[in-house]
């Protein structure tokens, strides 16, 4: 399943992975959000509810462009540079055509539905 998440200027599509918070999400859209950038590595946006942890665990090959809940604090973690899996994190997506759209700084209305087949 991919979404399209639109902030300031900027669109960009996400591919959901195949895993029960993934699913969450995609069931919650659309969603109107804020988003903001957080530490030097990622913007995040909280979610109106949490979101499942079923089927959770650690993950490798963290890259930018990873899209993730973080489970403590109940937000979505849009990863623009490099970072490590902690306790809590789990992927649910990567950006399609990586994380340039993030690295505009600032807080902004964001909206995540889903994107209409082709």
């Amino acid at each position: 399943m991919r979404v399209r998440c639109r902030f300031e200027d900027k669109t960009f599509t996400v591919g959901l992975l195949n895993n029960p918070s993934a699913r969450d999400l995609a069931m919650m859209l659309p969603l109107d959000l804020v988003i903001e950038d957080f530490s030097t590595n990622e913007k995040i946006a909280y979610l109106p509810r949490k979101l499942t942890e079923e089927g959770s665990g650690s993950f490798s090959n963290e890259a930018a462009g990873d899209l993730c809940y973080y489970a403590p604090w109940g937000n979505l973690a849009f990863f623009h540079g490099s970072y490590k899996y902690s306790s809590g994190l789990i992927r649910i997506g990567r950006l399609d055509d990586g994380p340039q759209p993030l690295l505009t700084r600032g807080k902004f209305a964001l909206r995540i539905e889903h994107l209409p087949p082709a």
